[in-house]
């Protein structure tokens, strides 16, 4: 079971080459991880593959005979499924419900027939390992079940070359493990994979081939054994990348942020955020380390003003903003950059310039007697596109047309390109390729040595030892522990996250000692 690529080109409006004579191959039994910067072409030429796109050069081979993929149907029917990055599942549906759509089973007399759908969806999950329960509502589900369902959805298709747009992007560290499990299954089945990262990491140590795209074209290739991370960074960038970051010694200022005894509840009641409290000095960054639903985002959105506290305070610079609203906190010298880039930080129907004057379009900057001037205003976004490298055909394109790298970068951009006190920064680099990674990552450090406070919230346990000065640990809502990034490590914060007491003997039995 072969699938060839070959001279793969896709241009779009403006001059933009995507795919520049990509050759590619997937075999059955093969995991293949293909890695690039944002903007380098990795989703164009998997959405070439899967139909959403025509490629205006080359050809698609299939065990020997040619193929034409006009649209998706024509791609899943060849036997090709694809898992986005942003899952495609409808909430309020069953997992059943999802799985077939749009292939339903019928009865005899031209009825869905629900029951044979989750007599199916039972099989696929026992197979493969996934565990679900058919009648699950998907919405109700955490992030890495909804990924499953979206396997289950390409496996009930009768997919047998699986593509993986960015799969570990918003899972926990436990669901990476859990996910990178099912592909083993997957690929031992005889399935052939093929996944796009960022996270050289998993690269190489979940792949069986490694290829690197670089401003469209494939720079290298390589097997997991013979390279290392920084080889592989060097073939993404076209340059060596050094992610070690030197900090300026820690000399702290007053308070820029003050929490105090906050409690926000949920929609039954249940505390969210549980009495937490802490401080953020000048010239410092506090890490906030947990697995995802255990209250950093609801703690971020009090703070910005996107909720409100049942009790607490936030003090922002000497000013108490509890319940202030997003621009009086904006106008706070307060920047904030949201975990979710699609629906938090950007409107994606929105140019590029629309979208970096979304906060301050009302000030003397942009706005003369009431109508925005809007040749400053593409002056400012051309400017941060160049020094941020957001790549793009302008900044009159829409925020849509972006990857999701590029948008990260121009949020990053938006929020702290500016003079603020305090930056808030959730998965700042989530989606973002190693080259990005590190220019983010010292931009915020330079923040933090010209006597910023930041809020580090991020999934990546890495990122928070090697930034953070101090390193606050959340379970069910309440602040469990505090360490210094010297004093503790990924193994004891991976067991604080999980609830367990890295001193308690009996923590090998994953009794919960911090509730």
């Amino acid at each position: 079971m072969e699938l060839l690529l070959e001279g793969i080109t896709k241009r779009f409006p403006g001059g933009i080459v995507a795919n520049d004579a990509v050759d590619l191959t997937l075999r059955g039994g093969e995991v293949l991880a293909l890695i690039g910067e944002n903007g380098a072409g990795k989703s164009t030429l998997m959405n070439v593959l899967y139909g959403l796109y025509e490629a205006d050069e080359g050809t698609i081979t299939l065990d020997g005979e040619v193929q034409q993929f006009v649209s998706p149907s024509d791609a899943i029917a060849a036997g090709i499924g694809m898992v986005h990055q942003h899952f495609m599942l409808i909430p309020v549906f069953t997992v059943a419900e999802n799985v077939v759509l749009g292939v339903e089973p019928m009865g005899r007399f031209g009825q869905l027939d629900l029951r044979k759908a989750r007599e199916e969806v039972r099989e696929i999950s026992a197979k493969y390992g996934l565990d679900l329960d058919p009648d699950d509502i998907v919405g109700d589900l955490p992030v890495g079940l909804q990924q499953r369902v979206e396997i289950i959805k390409v496996l009930f298709r009768d997919a047998r070359f699986l593509i993986f747009d960015e799969p570990t992007a918003v899972l926990t560290p436990q669901e990476v493990d859990e996910f990178f499990g099912i592909v083993t299954t997957l690929r031992d089945a005889g399935r052939a994979i093929v996944f796009i990262t960022h996270k050289l990491k998993e690269a190489l140590g979940a792949a069986d081939r490694i290829s690197v795209l670089r401003r469209g074209r494939i720079v290298g290739q390589a097997l997991p054994d013979e390279v290392d991370e920084s080889t592989l960074a060097e073939m993404m960038v076209g340059r060596p990348v050094d992610l070690d970051i030197s900090k300026a010694a820690l000399d702290p200022g007053s308070p820029a942020l003050a929490v105090r005894d906050l409690v926000v509840d949920g929609p039954g009641g249940q505390p969210l955020v549980d009495n937490v409290t802490f401080d953020v000095k000048a010239g410092e960054i506090v890490g906030v380390a947990g697995v995802q639903g255990n209250g950093q985002t609801e703690l971020i959105e009090t703070i910005v003003g996107l909720r409100s506290p049942q009790s607490g305070s936030v003090v922002i610079a000497g000013q108490d903003l509890t319940n202030a609203s997003p621009r009086t906190v904006h106008k706070a010298s307060v920047a904030h950059i949201p975990e979710k880039r699609q629906s938090q930080g950007l409107i994606m129907d929105f140019s590029l310039t629309e979208n970096v004057i979304l906060n301050s379009y009302y000030t003397s900057e942009f706005s003369t007697r009431g109508s925005i001037d809007w040749s400053a205003a593409r002056r400012r976004t051309t400017e941060l596109m160049q020094t941020y490298d957001v790549r793009a055909g302008g900044p009159d394109v829409e925020a849509k047309t972006l990857s999701g790298g590029n948008q990260q970068k121009l949020i990053v951009a938006r929020e702290i390109d500016r003079d603020v006190a305090l930056t808030i920064a959730a998965q700042p680099t989530r989606g973002v390729d190693i080259g990005s990674v590190e220019n983010i990552r010292r931009r915020l450090v330079a923040e933090r040595d010209a006597g910023v406070a930041l809020l580090l919230i991020s999934s990546e346990l890495d990122e928070i030892l090697a930034l953070s000065d101090r390193i606050l640990v959340m379970f069910r809502g309440r602040v469990v522990a505090e360490r210094r990034p010297v004093d503790t490590s990924t193994t004891e914060l991976g067991l604080l996250m999980a609830g367990i007491d890295p001193n308690d003997r009996t923590s090998d039995q994953n009794v919960e000692v911090l509730a």
